[in-house]
């Protein structure tokens, strides 16, 4: 089962910019499809950003055109750059995989890193 660990987020003010990364362990970080959700507090888990294991990228229309995912597999890590946030934006964020994007969330999750937008 694959290991994860989210980093990276912080409090930023509105139209700021972070970059949340997540380190998977394991050898076969590479086939795996990786995602990022978030929970806002009183709100249910959503995806925000998938990847396929070839570099197929989605993302959420609420953030599409601030925030992009990519994945390095030499680093076995997948990046979240959040641009021009907002205080909507601010939750908790969490990296998951699974064997495709029609998978996705799979068992396995990171602990999450918070990300606050405020001014």
């Amino acid at each position: 089962q694959v290991q994860l660990v989210e980093s990276g987020g912080g409090l930023v003010q509105p139209g700021g910019s972070l970059r949340l990364s997540c380190a998977a362990s394991g050898s076969a970080f590479n086939f795996y499809a990786m995602g990022w959700y978030r929970q806002a507090p009183g709100k249910q888990r959503e995806l925000v950003a998938s990847i396929t294991s070839d570099g197929s990228a989605n993302v959420a229309d609420s953030v599409k055109g601030r925030f992009r995912i990519s994945r390095d597999n030499t680093k076995n890590t997948v990046y979240l750059q959040m641009n021009s946030l907002k205080p909507e934006d601010t939750a908790v964020y969490y990296c998951n995989s699974a064997r495709s994007r029609y998978s996705l969330p799979g068992n396995s999750w990171g602990q999450g890193t918070q990300v606050t937008v405020s001014s």
